[in-house]
C-alpha cells in the first residue's frame, strides 16, 4: 500500500481539478439550485427526470423527506405515507432555507453530477489516508497532510450544503474555491515530499525572487478574478442568467485591475521560461506555464469582447486552477524543503 501512496495522491490531485471542472460547469450553466437541497436532491438519492415528478399525485407513496412543488413553493413530506383523493396538508412541511422553488432537468442533473464528483473523490481520500498511514514512523508529515487534506474535503462538502442553502450566497462561492485551491497546494506538497529525489536545479537568486513573485501575481489575480465573478453573478441575478450581453464590465475596478495585470503576469512568465532556457537551469514546467496561460488569456479574451461564449467560464477558471499548481510546485522544487 505505501508504494501506492504516490498514485493516490495523484488521483486526488486529478479527481479536486474534476471538482474544480464539474463546479465551473456549474457556474457557467446557473445549475447551482438545481438541487434545493443537500446532500439528496428533491429528497431523491436519483434525481428526477421530469417536473411530474416532483408534483403532489394522489394514490401514491411519498417517502419522509421527499419535496415537491405546489403553489410555487417547496413542501417536504414529514413522514412516509400514501396520498388520499384529496391533498392533505398535514402530511407536509414548508421547506424553509430558501424560497427557491423552480425545476430545470439540467441544471439538476448538471449540479447532481458536480456532488457525484465530490463523491467519488471523497473515497480516494480515504484511500489517501490509509496508504499515508504506512509513513507514520519514516514521514510523519505525510499522514498528518494527508488527514488535513481530507478535512478540507469534508469542509469543502460543508461549505457546498452552505452554498446551497444560502441560495448561492457569492461569498460563500468564492471561499469554496479558494478551499479547493489550498487542497491542491497540500496535494501537490504530498507528491513532491513523496516521490524520490529529483534532479538538483541550478536555480539562481533572480529565478529564485521571480518564480515566487509571480506566484504571488497569480494568486492575486485568482482572488481578483473570483471578485470580478462575483460581480457577473449579481449582475445576472439582476439581468437574468440570458442576459450577458448586457454586462458592463468597464466599470467594475476589480476587473480593470485583472485586466491590466494580466498583461504584467504574462511578460513576467515569459520572463521566466526565457531565464530557465537561457541558463540551462533544468525546470520543465515553464514552458507548461505558458501554455496553460496562453490558453487561460484567450478564454479571458473571448469572454470579454464575445459575450461570455459557452465553455470560456469553464476553461478561464479550470486553468486558473492549474497555472496556480504548476507554480506551485515550481516553487516546491526551488524551495527543497517545505517548511511548516
Amino acid at each position: 500500500m505505501k508504494k501506492l501512496f504516490p498514485l493516490i495522491v495523484k488521483i486526488c490531485l486529478l479527481s479536486i481539478y474534476l471538482i474544480i471542472l464539474a463546479g465551473s460547469t456549474v457556474r457557467m450553466t446557473g445549475s447551482g439550485m438545481g438541487c434545493p437541497d443537500w446532500p439528496k436532491c428533491f429528497g431523491h438519492l436519483i434525481p428526477p427526470t421530469s417536473e411530474g415528478e416532483l408534483l403532489w399525485r394522489a394514490n401514491t407513496d411519498f417517502d419522509k423527506g421527499i419535496i415537491i412543488i405546489k403553489d410555487e413553493g417547496l413542501l417536504v413530506a414529514k413522514e412516509k405515507f400514501t396520498s388520499d383523493a384529496q391533498f392533505n396538508e398535514q402530511n407536509w412541511m414548508a421547506y424553509t432555507k430558501h424560497d427557491y422553488a423552480t425545476f430545470n432537468v439540467t441544471h439538476t442533473w448538471v449540479e447532481y453530477i458536480n456532488r457525484l464528483a465530490t463523491v467519488l473523490s471523497g473515497f480516494f481520500f480515504l484511500a489517501l489516508i490509509i496508504s499515508a498511514l504506512f509513513y507514520w514512523k519514516s514521514q510523519r508529515i505525510l499522514p498528518i497532510l494527508s488527514f488535513l487534506a481530507l478535512f478540507l474535503m469534508g469542509f469543502e462538502a460543508w461549505l457546498g450544503k452552505t452554498v446551497v442553502d444560502s441560495n448561492l450566497a457569492v461569498s460563500k462561492i468564492t471561499i469554496h474555491m479558494l478551499v479547493a485551491l489550498l487542497i491542491v497546494a497540500l496535494l501537490l506538497i504530498l507528491r513532491f515530499k513523496s516521490r524520490p529525489p529529483e534532479k538538483e536545479y541550478k536555480a539562481d537568486r533572480n529565478f529564485k525572487i521571480l518564480a515566487y513573485v509571480v506566484f504571488g501575481l497569480t494568486l492575486a489575480q485568482i482572488i481578483l478574478g473570483i471578485e470580478v465573478r462575483e460581480f457577473v453573478d449579481e449582475q445576472l441575478k439582476n439581468l437574468g442568467f440570458e442576459s450577458k450581453g448586457l454586462l458592463e464590465l468597464d466599470g467594475n475596478t476589480d476587473f480593470l485591475i485583472h485586466r491590466s495585470f494580466s498583461i504584467l503576469v504574462v511578460i513576467l512568465n515569459v520572463w521566466l521560461f526565457v531565464r530557465n532556457s537561457k541558463f540551462k537551469l533544468g525546470f520543465t514546467l515553464p514552458k507548461w506555464i505558458l501554455f496553460t496561460l496562453t490558453i487561460e488569456v484567450l478564454a479571458g479574451i473571448l469572454m470579454y469582447y464575445f459575450d461570455f461564449p459557452f465553455g470560456t467560464q469553464v476553461v478561464h477558471m479550470l486553468f486558473a486552477a492549474i497555472l496556480f499548481g504548476l507554480q506551485f510546485y515550481v516553487l516546491l522544487k526551488i524551495g527543497k524543503k517545505v517548511k511548516f
